[in-house]
């Protein structure tokens, strides 16, 4: 590797070598020499003079890519697919004559860029499922462990680790919808001409309009694709980029909602992402175990989630039926906010795999504030013994205010059920009340929505999505 020029960080540390390759040169050159093979095939089945023996050379050479050559033609001619062109019929001299008939440059360009994009969504999609996977079964092995809820970041009244984890699986959930809408209505641009209107292909086949309609359907067939741009000018529109992008960005907020929370629990001790033998939390603090994946995560969403400006920007710049002022953003946007998103996702099962809950931290955490969240429970236990409700609730008012004071001025633990013990007006002992304390007594439903959530949304896309599963994400660093 260099070391004397800039290197991506999203192929150096963050993007798997799935998706780096599904973006790499080699992916991008063979797909375009397999659109110019497809090209030749249907032009010579509508019948252009193109023989099997020019189709075969061509073939032949469709994954040996003449880098060299087509570099060198570049620096002469300055056009990247006329090199490319010129470089394919150097390997293929009887294929010369026929590569690229009547296309343009965005026959192989556009084209390219949806069939890469469209393999960038499946793996994608891939680890998507696995995240939600690996989310569900935390989700349920914790549905019925009690913790403290929090709104505001105050507390409030408690849930369960399980339910809190269905939080962000729903979102997941949310992000594979959406994604499976994108990914089913890609579709490929085809073989439009310089404006869009065919006119090259027109002229080739002498004015037979039946064998120009058939271009587009017998290209995208070849090509893995059931469905093609009805219309269009030279490129595809880019507001295919802006949906597909703001897809990747969807996940994005989801894993930063997850990574966020976190780290929160993170710094409450309550949860713990992993950590390994070695790792080093702090370059001066030994002793800290700082939460740097669920961070790294949150990093590099808020990359892709600032990303989605770009195709939109884009979108709405594009003149007429063509300008050139998309081709270096694309280059740039399109690819980094798939690599990011990638690296996202990986992290995201590493996280979750690995996740440590500390119970025993989150049951004095849930107890010392516990009391307070039952103050409704004891009053209606004393009403029943024949207390006076507004009595009461004004009683456990100033009685809270009380032990609140001891909380947070003395620093001292919450005494409230001893000051409601010993005041007259509840009738109850201080034994009584301790036995109300069973923080399950507080959760609600909590157990029974995770249960359901997962039987009813959940388990139905693991069991469509059972040949995606078993995936597992190593870090690179």
């Amino acid at each position: 590797m260099s070391t004397d020029r800039y290197s991506s960080p999203l192929s150096e540390r963050y993007a798997s070598p799935q998706m780096q390759y599904i973006f790499s040169q080699d992916k991008k050159f063979r797909t375009w020499r397999r659109l110019w093979i497809a090209l030749a095939e249907t032009e010579k089945e509508l019948g252009l003079g193109i023989t099997q023996e020019q189709i075969d050379e061509m073939k032949e050479h469709v994954d040996d890519i003449n880098y060299d050559v087509a570099k060198a033609r570049e620096k002469e001619v300055r056009h990247d697919v006329m090199s490319h062109v010129y470089a394919f019929g150097v390997q293929c001299p009887k294929a010369k004559p026929i590569i690229h008939l009547g296309a343009t440059s965005c026959y192989v360009g556009d084209n390219t860029d949806i069939i890469i994009m469209t393999e960038g969504l499946k793996l994608v999609r891939k680890k998507l499922v696995n995240v939600i996977a690996e989310l569900s079964k935390f989700a349920d092995e914790y549905k019925s462990l009690p913790t403290l809820g929090f709104t505001h970041f105050q507390p409030a009244q408690p849930t369960t680790v399980g339910k809190r984890a269905c939080l962000w699986l729903q979102d997941f959930t949310y992000d594979l919808e959406d994604l499976d809408y994108v990914l089913d209505n890609m579709r490929l641009l085809g073989c439009k001409g310089t404006t869009g209107t065919q006119a090259s292909f027109l002229e080739l086949f002498e004015g037979d309009l039946s064998k120009v309609d058939k271009l587009d359907p017998m290209i995208a067939e070849k090509m893995g694709f059931d469905k093609w741009v009805s219309v269009s000018g030279q490129t595809y529109t880019r507001k295919i980029d802006v949906k597909v992008v703001n897809v990747l960005a969807g996940i994005a907020e989801s894993a930063t909602k997850m990574a966020q929370d976190i780290r929160l629990l993170q710094h409450l001790k309550e949860v713990e992402e992993p950590f390994e033998k070695s790792q080093i939390g702090s370059s001066a603090m030994a002793y800290k175990r700082n939460p740097m994946r669920s961070e790294r995560i949150c990093s590099l969403a808020r990359y892709v989630m600032v990303d989605t400006l770009n195709p939109a920007i884009t979108e709405v710049s594009q003149w007429f039926e063509r300008t050139l002022d998309d081709s270096a953003n694309k280059r740039l946007s399109v690819p980094e906010g798939f690599l990011a998103t990638d690296g996202i996702l990986d992290l995201c099962l590493n996280v979750v795999d690995g996740l440590v809950v500390y119970p025993k931290v989150i049951e004095k955490r849930l107890m010392s504030e516990l009391p307070f969240m039952a103050t409704e429970n004891i009053m209606m236990d004393a009403v029943k013994a024949g207390g006076d409700r507004q009595e009461l609730h004004e009683r456990i008012r100033e009685l809270s205010m009380e032990a609140g004071k001891n909380v947070k001025v003395e620093g001292k633990d919450n005494n409230l059920l001893e000051l409601i013990a010993a005041d007259p007006a509840f009738h109850m002992s201080l034994e009584d009340l301790q036995k109300s304390m069973d923080p399950s007594k507080y959760v609600g439903c909590s157990a029974h929505q995770v249960e359901k959530f997962l039987a009813e949304v959940v388990t139905p896309i693991l069991d469509a999505n059972k040949e995606e599963l078993g995936l597992t994400a190593e870090i690179n660093v």
